[in-house]
């Protein structure tokens, strides 16, 4: 906190009031952003929670419609919060050195709980496949299980999700370099890629020889790659909503903080299924 004025001991240098904490021309006396009061987080948490249960009742037969409403929800609180998140960036100038600070170690251990959300589907699929009960008949995958070849869709989208890490290195590059035009054109396929990968995976599963109650391997199979698919939904809208902030300019070769999260977030989704790749589909199979 800068020093009260020895002339003026109500006023900090600059003309800061030290009675409303700010200057002549809006200044904080401070880098940090106090938020304002936001419905989001409590919406958000409703939302998610809606989306569950409705989740957990169509794997049971039915609540697809309200698995469904949960979702749009979600989709709801999103754009509501990404809108406030950039007024507080682009107009406000909230984000200060500090605050950009704090949401890199916030992302930052953000994707470390990613972590360990995935690393516990795996601990079930290993302990499952390295252990095969006798309920299975000690082997894995179990003999009623016909798997999918990982050398022909799998590995295709396998391709599709490196494919789209480099075109979203490529337009990082381009926004670094003021480059808005080649940004948006990275930017844009990198979406493409994301809804193409998110395509053939229903594809896969709408050819899927098993059903997510027809024992261990179908429950790890469907709960690990599926919570992988939702991630890349995820960042294909999160990737989709800095490509539309691109066009607007929001970004500059010094301040994309916005952008780099998204592009951190998308790395995590790649290495995630390179793991399930090797592990569920080529390994486990």
């Amino acid at each position: 906190m800068a020093e009260l004025n020895a002339h003026n001991p109500g006023v900090y240098p600059g003309g800061v009031s030290a009675a409303d904490g700010h200057g002549a021309e809006g200044g904080h006396t401070h880098q940090y952003h106090l938020v304002n009061p936001s419905p989001w987080p409590l919406l958000g948490a409703f939302s998610a929670g809606l989306m569950a249960v409705g989740g957990v009742m169509y794997m049971h037969g039915s609540g697809w419609l309200l698995a469904a409403l949960g979702f749009l929800c979600v989709l709801t609180v999103m754009a509501g919060w990404w809108r406030d998140v950039v007024r507080e960036s682009v107009h406000e100038k909230a984000h200060t050195p500090i605050v950009k600070l704090g949401l890199r170690y916030g992302m930052s251990l953000f994707i470390a709980s990613e972590v360990m959300f995935f690393a516990a589907f795996f601990w079930a699929f290993f302990d499952a496949s390295l252990y095969p009960k006798e309920a299975i008949g000690g082997v894995w995958p179990p003999e009623n299980i016909e798997t999918f070849n990982a050398f022909h869709l799998p590995l295709m989208m396998t391709l599709i999700l490196l494919l789209s890490g480099t075109t979203v290195t490529w337009a990082h590059h381009a926004i670094v370099e003021g480059d808005r035009k080649t940004a948006s054109v990275a930017l844009g396929l990198t979406v493409i890629l994301g809804i193409l990968f998110s395509c053939f995976q229903v594809y896969e599963y709408s050819h899927a020889h098993f059903g997510f109650s027809d024992g261990i391997y179908p429950s790890t199979f469907f709960m690990a790659t599926g919570f992988h698919g939702f991630h890349v939904l995820i960042g294909t809208i999160f990737l989709a909503v800095c490509w539309f902030r691109v066009r607007s300019g929001h970004f500059t070769p010094k301040s994309h903080f916005g952008f780099e999260a998204a592009a951190w977030y998308w790395h995590f989704v790649d290495v995630v299924w390179l793991f399930l790749f090797v592990s569920i589909y080529w390994w486990g199979a």
